[in-house]
């Protein structure tokens, strides 16, 4: 299986012959180009046009995060798979209001049955949460009346207030107290993991829609403006719960992440590289991670299960089977 590589230091980053290597202080380290899917740059990293061409011709998008751990942009290869008429089909789902409704309240309909999925877990295990989730409960019973895609999107944000609610009880810590979400920049320690947790499920999706034959330009939820890429934000809503929230409790029910690996900053609160590193080592972990796959009868891990759940849109826009989101079995 193809690897996600995470470049967190500074250096250079260059192509010798048929392959990678990234140059710091500490050495060269060699990158085998047959077995990279994508990159993730958070160092000052220097690039030169051979490079970048040598990864266009492999087909390995490059993803950029600013010096806050904020995603910047992506060297996005030219498509090589993209199919005219599935990008028909798909500008044509989302011009036709009820056909993007239909999309759009998938997405919301997966995300918060997996928000739910999330506190069963955490509820089973002692923790308090029946408020919360009578809350989403009731959510998901207004998002099959929703008519548009604003008002839709109105009680997505809606749910995830109440969902957030449940994050002081989960983790029980005053020190990662949530108080309300912040985003640029966060105002604490557990709004920057959400963050910094967030734009790693957008960049990642984005990597698996490149390995497709959607347009990440045209997604349904969020609207396609002039914002680069709005699809895999979509997508992301569904495993969002099940990938970033999770992983954040995991990290510090743990203790694996502390006050101490946070900074003031501008305002707002960061990670330090030690605590960045932690949280992608444990968030690469979590992407190779296997779960059940019923239609499958076997185990996929997260990362593939992203890569089926496109592969189920595709069918939808092509009017092979009707689009279904993933929801945990546990």
């Amino acid at each position: 299986m193809r690897k996600t590589i995470y470049l967190a230091s500074s250096g250079e980053f260059k192509r010798k012959d048929n392959t990678l290597y990234f140059e710091t202080k500490k050495g060269r380290k060699y990158i085998p180009i047959q077995d990279t899917q994508d990159i993730m740059v958070f160092g000052e990293v220097t690039i030169n046009k051979k490079l970048l061409d040598f990864l266009s011709q492999n087909g390995i998008p490059v993803h950029f995060f600013n010096y806050y751990g904020y995603y910047s942009g992506t060297f996005y290869p030219r498509e090589h798979l993209n199919s005219g008429h599935l990008v028909l089909m798909q500008a044509q789902h989302y011009i036709e209001q009820a056909s993007r409704l239909e999309i759009a309240k998938s997405f919301v309909r997966g995300g918060m049955e997996n928000m739910a999925k999330v506190l069963s877990y955490y509820a089973r295990r002692g923790t308090e949460l029946s408020d919360v989730t009578k809350g989403i409960e009731e959510m998901m019973k207004q998002t099959g009346k929703m008519d548009d895609v604003d008002a839709l999107m109105g009680i997505e944000g809606n749910a995830r207030e109440y969902y957030y609610r449940a994050f002081d009880a989960i983790v029980d810590d005053p020190e990662f107290a949530f108080e309300s979400r912040t985003k640029r920049p966060p105002r604490n320690r557990i709004n920057a993991l959400i963050s910094f947790g967030n734009s790693m499920v957008y960049t990642t999706v984005l990597s698996e829609i490149y390995k497709t034959h959607l347009d990440p330009r045209i997604g349904f939820l969020h609207t396609t403006n002039f914002r680069r890429f709005s699809l895999n934000l979509d997508v992301a809503e569904i495993f969002k719960p099940l990938i970033v929230d999770r992983l954040i409790f995991t990290l510090l029910n743990k203790k694996m992440i502390s006050s101490k690996d946070f900074q003031d900053e501008t305002g707002g609160i960061m990670l330090k590289d030690k605590g960045r590193i932690t949280f992608l080592t444990q968030f690469d972990q979590k992407m190779k991670t296997t779960v059940k796959y019923p239609s499958l009868q076997r185990e996929v891990s997260y990362k593939r299960l992203i890569r089926l759940e496109l592969y189920k849109l595709e069918k939808h826009l092509l009017g092979e089977a009707k689009y279904k989101p993933f929801i945990a079995s546990w």
